[in-house]
């Protein structure tokens, strides 16, 4: 079964420092573009990961567990650009397409979001369509990417975790998942079915909607209770969360709602 298109379809994979959105970074890139009418682009970035620190920017060392996982070592990324600096070319691949992925729903979507906010590029990652393949095989055959290529694609994934071997192969499962599943074949449908159910306003679920689609807490002590009418009772909450561990993206969606109150 072909996959139906209306626009561009980016499928892509990060390899990262760690797994922390809030706090890690990407060291490369890759992406696949497929048009409506069958041709395709792609390219991979290597990224010099960096921090802010005392003010100043500073390279970021890549974990030896994270080098242990993807191959990359700092001497690797050491003379390339940081993600500031390709920002504006990667906002400007996917500005006019929908994104695919394995597992990037939870992971590779929050933390593109992150370095698109660090690095002062608006780019609105919740008006896309998002299809995971991951959670598509989950609710299938549960396996990870390197069995979901073998079983869909009877091949080998030898180069797992390059950010190029693993999109190409997401890319490939997709197409096997539509020929092997009664699943959707839009884009709309399939971003539908790759969701977990409860729509959320962030990436990471720790906020949802409710019925009338307002935004309520889905942690805490405030779990289920509107954003908004937290805020009202309980202001100091609000800083509270500016100054905790989560996601600059979660914390955008805080202080929407919280500037929405002094309007």
């Amino acid at each position: 079964m072909k996959l139906q298109l209306e626009r561009p379809l980016v499928f892509f994979d990060l390899e990262t420092t760690g797994v922390n959105i809030a706090s890690d970074r990407i060291v490369e890139l890759s992406y696949y573009k497929l048009f409506p009418n069958g041709s395709s682009e792609s390219k991979t970035y290597r990224i010099r990961p960096v921090q802010v620190m005392l003010g100043q920017e500073m390279t970021m060392p890549i974990p030896a567990e994270a080098t242990a996982v993807h191959g990359i070592h700092d001497e690797d990324v050491a003379n390339c650009p940081t993600f500031k600096e390709v920002a504006p070319e990667v906002a400007k691949v996917i500005e006019d397409s929908d994104l695919a992925g394995y597992n990037s729903n939870k992971f590779d979507i929050p933390l593109l979001a992150e370095e698109f906010l660090r690095a002062g590029v608006d780019v609105d990652l919740k008006a896309k369509k998002m299809i995971d393949a991951f959670t598509i095989f989950q609710k299938n055959e549960p396996r990870n990417l390197t069995a979901a290529y073998k079983f869909f694609c009877g091949k080998d994934l030898s180069d797992a975790h390059s950010a190029n071997a693993d999109t190409m192969a997401t890319y490939e499962v997709l197409m096997a998942q539509l020929e092997r599943y009664d699943i959707p074949t839009t884009v709309s449908e399939l971003s539908e079915y790759s969701q977990g159910g409860t729509p959320f306003a962030d990436f990471v679920g720790r906020v949802a909607y409710d019925n009338e689609h307002v935004e309520i807490f889905n942690f805490g002590k405030y779990k289920g209770m509107r954003v908004k009418d937290v805020f009202r009772r309980d202001s100091g909450y609000f800083g509270w969360l500016m100054n905790g561990d989560f996601p600059e993206y979660t914390k955008a969606v805080f202080r929407r709602v919280f500037n929405s109150l002094r309007v």
